[in-house]
């Protein structure tokens, strides 16, 4: 189809959940079975009752703080992977430090599609101004868009004047980086005076995309939209032309859990985005982004079908010091499954005075004696003293915070 990067982006949905949990049990057996660190952490699973989504939602999430502990202790990859270091093409390190392979293939990132979606066409030259050191953005867009065909042009970042000619010479049709360094190379070429009205597509991602540079950009003849990974997983989701959400890569599982659980929220509940990569090199099963964001219901006005989240929407990870001593959002997930009829939580820290305070709101209505019960289950977790206030069910904000800190900043 000329609209679609495949046919794959235009299947019936219950077509895409059945194949990817057919594939699923023998997916994970094979990561356990070739590498020893996939094997301890899952360790008593009969990883072929892993068929669908309630049976994934009983594994354990791997979080990036677990992440780290397991590369420190196994290094570099924690024993995730099922090659040597040597046999991989590249090797990466991103802050932490967390260290990423790339393996060999074709698209590894699967960047490809989302560069499609954005307009880019085999044959269109495009300039990536993310960077290629140490951390693999400039890799993961490079490769993407020589696997649909398009020369590239390695800007990476800073040295902005070069970079203006090189566009103003080389005439490419797109743009990938993070969109205010496109605003700051569009402002140096009118400095300059130099033309490069060759760009007219973007894809943009690793900063925010507010609607007034989304509009300046496009203003000044750069249609650009956004695109959604990671340095672990790659490409995640992307936007179409239709800009309502983006649209889940075809070959990822994502849920939105609770922050601090493996609990998958409802669709529309914000939580933290958590991917299944179906990737033989370096797989990751149930991978905790950290990243907020929620499921949009149907599928998108352009006619891919797969599911659409929202877009980040903020950070899961809101471990907080309270009276000295750390709240994170695994322990308020440990009183919700002690009390499974507590409803939503949500750890409210407040100044009392001169002192720090805790209320612990819950969505339960008014139930006898609970209140006292999430009191001494909340001074048992976390080994401080707070407050209980019951609250009506759906009253508590719909964006994703297990802990609300609302201290005042000095």
């Amino acid at each position: 189809m000329t609209d679609s990067f495949d046919s794959l982006e235009r299947r019936d949905p219950t077509e895409r959940e059945d194949a990817l949990f057919a594939a699923l049990p023998g997916f994970i057996g094979e990561a356990v079975r070739a590498a020893p660190g996939w094997a301890r952490w899952l360790e008593g699973i009969d990883v072929r009752e892993v068929s669908d989504r309630q049976a994934l939602a009983k594994l354990p999430v791997l979080r990036k703080p677990q992440l780290m502990d397991l590369q420190r202790e196994r290094p570099p990859f924690g024993g995730l992977v099922t090659k040597a270091p040597g046999a991989f093409a590249r090797l990466f390190m991103s802050p932490g430090p967390i260290f990423e392979p790339e393996g060999a293939g074709k698209d590894y990132w699967r960047a490809a599609r989302a560069l499609f979606a954005a307009g880019l066409r085999p044959g269109d030259i495009v300039h990536n101004a993310f960077a290629y050191h140490m951390t693999p953005a400039g890799h993961m867009f490079e490769s993407g868009a020589r696997a649909l065909g398009c020369a590239v042009i390695p800007g990476g970042v800073g040295n902005t004047e070069l970079q203006v000619e090189a566009i103003a010479q080389l005439h490419p049709k797109g743009y990938c980086g993070t969109p205010d360094f496109l605003k700051v190379l569009l402002d140096k070429a009118d400095e300059l005076g130099r033309d490069v009205s060759s760009l007219t597509k973007g894809l943009v991602s690793g900063a925010a995309l507010p609607g007034s540079l989304r509009q300046e950009l496009r203003s000044r003849g750069v249609e650009v939209l956004q695109a959604y990974g990671t340095a672990d997983l790659g490409l995640i989701a992307y936007e179409s032309d239709a800009c309502e959400g983006m649209i889940v890569s075809e070959e990822l599982i994502v849920e939105i859990v609770r922050p601090g659980s493996g609990e998958p929220v409802t669709d529309g509940e914000v939580g933290e985005v958590v991917v299944t990569s179906f990737n033989p090199a370096y797989p990751l099963i149930r991978f905790g982004t950290g990243d907020l964001s929620a499921i949009l219901p149907g599928i998108s006005p352009c006619g891919r079908t797969n599911v659409r989240i929202k877009g980040w929407m903020g950070r899961a990870d809101q471990r907080t010091k309270v009276k000295g001593m750390f709240v994170d959002p695994e322990q308020i997930a440990e009183i919700g499954r002690r009390h499974p009829d507590a409803g939503r939580l949500r750890l409210v820290v407040s100044r009392d005075g001169e002192q720090d305070a805790m209320t612990l709101r819950a969505e339960a209505g008014d139930r006898e004696g609970l209140a006292e019960a999430l009191k001494a289950t909340l001074q048992s977790v976390t080994k401080m003293k707070g407050e209980v206030e019951l609250v009506e069910p759906d009253s508590l904000p719909n964006d994703g915070k297990v802990i609300e800190d609302t201290r005042p900043v000095d």
